[in-house]
């Protein structure tokens, strides 16, 4: 779907394609997201601001990416009506030019960060990014304590990464959306799962904050039992979805008095997330199509 150009022409350049699309993707400006992220916010969620875009190939285009950073930065920090972190991926800030080129871009948001008393999360992107952005979170993290990073359970080495980490910093725990070579990440479900499992526990025992961003119900029951139970609560954890996605369920962990942040993506780059979100399960591609069959009716 990601490279079918029929299929993005579909997506993108007809109402019915963008309307359905709209349901996972706040809107493509600063604005629709902090409305989103204000009616997240009136039903007891927190959020996650990601302004969309990977892959930058000009230093323009890098630039124009850390301002609107930046951007939502000011934005969540202003707003006294939301609680709202921002994610960041560092291609889209010249990762691909080298890692100097993109801390440049990133050093003045890990610094607003700190003046704002806002959260700034590294997003990890496919396995042959890990080493560098691991890199540019330690440089951040020396900076700043308002960093974290994510940690993806699909990846083999990502058992072995944890224990590089900062002592304490903050882990955002995914499963993993990206293609990837079979001896590079787990292929198996349940492989990844129990991937996911162990690190949750490593990363608990560990004194680290985690943020435990999945739909998946097992696993979910998994940490509620074990965190209910730990001796430190919920002080150093809490659920994450995606918007759009689990809807009731969000609702439902929240009104039951577990936190819950919604990642509110956003921007004009929105199709190569949306593909994404469309590989991680095939449910999520007959409920597009379905939905885009009945809005074209």
């Amino acid at each position: 779907m990601a490279s079918h150009p029929w299929a993005r022409r579909t997506v993108t350049g007809t109402r019915p394609g963008r309307r359905v699309a709209f349901r996972f993707v706040a809107g493509e400006t600063l604005a629709e997201a902090m409305a989103a992220a204000r009616e997240l916010h009136s039903r007891g969620l927190r959020t996650m601001l990601d302004h969309l875009g990977e892959h930058v190939e000009t230093p323009k285009q890098a630039l124009a990416a850390r301002e609107a950073y930046l951007s939502a930065l000011a934005a969540g920090a202003d707003a006294e009506d939301v609680d709202a972190a921002i994610s960041v991926k560092l291609t889209q800030l010249g990762l691909d030019v080298s890692v100097d080129a993109c801390w440049a871009n990133f050093e003045p948001i890990v610094q607003s960060a700190g003046e704002k008393d806002r959260l700034v999360m590294i997003d990890m992107e496919s396995h042959g990014y890990v080493d560098r952005t691991l890199e540019v979170f330690a440089r951040a993290y020396e900076r700043s304590q308002h960093v974290g990073i994510a940690i993806q359970s699909y990846l083999r080495r990502s058992e072995a990464d944890v224990f590089s980490l900062p002592e304490g910093c903050r882990v955002r725990l995914v499963k993993g959306a990206y293609l990837e070579p079979d001896d590079v990440v787990f292929t198996r479900k349940r492989d990844v799962d129990a991937s996911y499992a162990r690190l949750f526990a490593t990363l608990l025992a560990r004194e680290h904050a985690v943020d435990v961003a999945t739909h998946d119900p097992t696993l979910i029951e998994g940490v509620r039992t074990r965190v209910d139970a730990f001796e430190y609560g919920w002080s150093r954890v809490e659920f994450q979805m995606l918007y759009g996605v689990r809807r009731d369920l969000q609702s439902r962990l929240a009104a039951d008095g577990y936190p819950v942040r919604v990642y509110i993506p956003y921007g004009t780059e929105w199709y190569p997330y949306l593909t994404r979100r469309m590989a991680e399960r095939p449910a999520n591609v007959w409920f597009f199509i379905s939905n885009l069959v009945r809005t074209s009716g």
